[in-house]
């Protein structure tokens, strides 16, 4: 007797998963790769090979990957703190972790231009140490590690819980210091949740504009994003231009993303084999 499925057949379901995925993701990307052909492939390469434009690339990618890397770190201590550790108000910390979801990436950009200026609570501190926080590439990573953070955290958070610290224990009546318990024990059970929240605050980061166009100051050359400089051709009526740096940073971040994937998959299979 055949089993009964919840949900419809396989070709039923593929049909609906296809439609939704080619409506939603495929035919809006297509188009914007159709427009961007229009310029023909040496128009392509100089919209994309622009001094302005190779300032907003390499200004998107190096802080959203450096701002990727602190959410890591950062995230990684945070769960720990909250999963292993009892302690008042510790959901209220909990709960604090999701406020960058909830809030909108205006309100944020806005709060901490306020913070990081060079009169704010904190950016007057690092003015006079001659640290530039706001309206520099410091203030770019700062809202992008705000914005990235949770989504380490919420990473790592349920497998760190399942995490036993019974392994800890026997970790350390073996002999092994705490450091060797961190490095052979503990981060071989969370290199795989590591680099999906990684992946996670890296792709959000790249196409992140509310809370960096009032932090960053917008200088070409400087301090412009990339999705900043895509909306200033839009302004300025150059479709084909945007849509050419779309599709550049389409391809990039893809590949980012694929490298990645392979690195998560090549952990979970060397997890796997131990």
């Amino acid at each position: 007797m055949a089993s009964k499925r919840i949900l419809p057949g396989f070709g039923l379901s593929m049909g609906i998963t296809m439609f939704a995925l080619g409506a939603i993701v495929l035919v809006p990307l297509s188009a914007m790769v159709f427009r961007a052909s229009g310029l023909g492939w040496e128009g392509f390469w100089h919209a994309v090979t622009a001094p302005r434009a190779l300032a907003a690339f390499k200004v998107s990618f190096t802080v959203s990957f450096a701002a990727a890397v602190f959410d890591v770190f950062a995230g990684l201590l945070v769960a720990w703190v909250l999963v292993r550790y009892s302690f008042p108000g510790r959901r209220f910390f909990d709960s604090i972790v999701d406020l960058p979801f909830a809030l909108p990436t205006a309100v944020a950009g806005i709060a901490l231009t306020a913070m990081y200026a060079k009169n704010g609570w904190v950016g007057k501190h690092l003015y006079a140490m001659g640290i530039e926080s706001a309206f520099s590439p410091l203030g770019i990573g700062i809202a992008l590690a705000f914005i990235g953070f949770p989504f380490v955290v919420r990473t790592v958070q349920p497998v760190l819980a399942d995490l036993e610290p019974e392994l800890e224990e026997a970790s350390t009546m073996l002999g092994a210091g705490r450091f060797t318990t961190l490095t052979r024990v503990i981060l071989p059970e969370l290199m795989a949740p590591l680099l999906t929240g990684f992946t996670l605050a890296f792709a959000r980061a790249l196409g992140e504009y509310g809370s960096v166009v009032f932090i960053s100051g917008n200088r070409p050359m400087k301090t412009e994003i990339l999705p900043l400089l895509i909306i200033t051709q839009l302004e300025q009526f150059q479709y084909a231009q945007a849509t050419a740096l779309g599709s550049a940073m389409l391809v990039l971040s893809f590949a980012f993303l694929l490298l990645i994937n392979y690195l998560q998959r090549w952990s979970l299979a060397r997890r796997g084999q131990h």
